[in-house]
């Protein structure tokens, strides 16, 4: 079992930049794949980023490709989501989650077991 808990987010303006962390328990961390989601309320939890085991491959969601990136140090236990370039429609409440190596569908919550608590990002105009 894996427990996630998010850190970073915040206030920030239009054109700024965050970086969130999730911190994981356990001496597990580097077998699961890890993702970051958002969710607006009122809105369905959205795919933002995902990192494979050994970060080997990483993958996006367009609405962020090229602005935000994501990273894992296995020795800490700690994942990673840089945002830059940040844009007001990004507002929202970040999760990390972890799930298993392989999965049909990366983008899908229901792909991934365990979910951190979540982080609010808020960035104004």
């Amino acid at each position: 079992q894996v427990q996630l808990v998010e850190s970073g987010g915040g206030l920030v303006q239009a054109g700024g930049s965050l970086r969130l962390s999730c911190a994981a328990s356990g001496r597990t961390f580097s077998s699961y794949a890890m993702g970051w989601f958002r969710q607006v309320p009122g809105k369905q939890r959205e795919f933002v980023a995902r990192i494979s085991r050994g970060a080997v491959m990483k993958y996006y969601a367009d609405s962020v490709k090229g602005r935000f990136t994501i990273s894992r140090d296995d020795a800490k236990n700690t994942l990673y989501l840089q945002m830059n370039s940040l844009k007001p429609e990004d507002t929202a409440d970040y999760y990390c989650a972890a799930g298993p190596a392989a999965t049909s569908d990366y983008t899908s919550v229901l792909n991934y077991n365990y979910w951190g608590q979540g982080t609010q990002v808020t960035v104004s105009s």
